[in-house]
């Protein structure tokens, strides 16, 4: 599956002032946005949204059948998380979950 061109329109949109400094690199089948060389979020070709966050407090956004810890290669990636279309699917909701992820990209150093 291909990832949602109209979803990754809409995180553009809502990166906002940080969209000049994000790169847009396909990825995992989906296509990243990344700050600094960090990963802050991506439109996932297995639906929805992937986000980085904190790894210390990723697991109380977890919310079953919503918002999932991505699991890859079979083991969960802790810091990273797959939000639904539908959770999603409103503007403000979407402008919330690429904001974790691109706070969280900021507090890392550059690679």
């Amino acid at each position: 599956m291909a990832y949602d061109e109209e979803l990754a329109a809409r995180v553009r949109d809502a990166l906002g002032p940080d969209l000049p400094h994000a790169v847009e690199k396909k990825m995992f089948g989906g296509l990243a946005f990344l700050l600094g060389g960090n990963m802050a979020v991506a439109a996932s070709g297995q639906g929805g949204l992937l986000v980085r966050t904190d790894p210390d407090t990723s697991a109380s956004l977890v919310r079953p059948g919503s918002v999932e810890t991505m699991v890859m290669g079979g083991r969960e990636a802790r810091g990273w998380l797959r939000v639904s279309t539908e959770t999603v699917a409103d503007d403000e909701a979407l402008d919330e979950w690429v904001r974790r992820g691109v706070d969280y990209a900021k507090s890392l150093p550059p690679k």
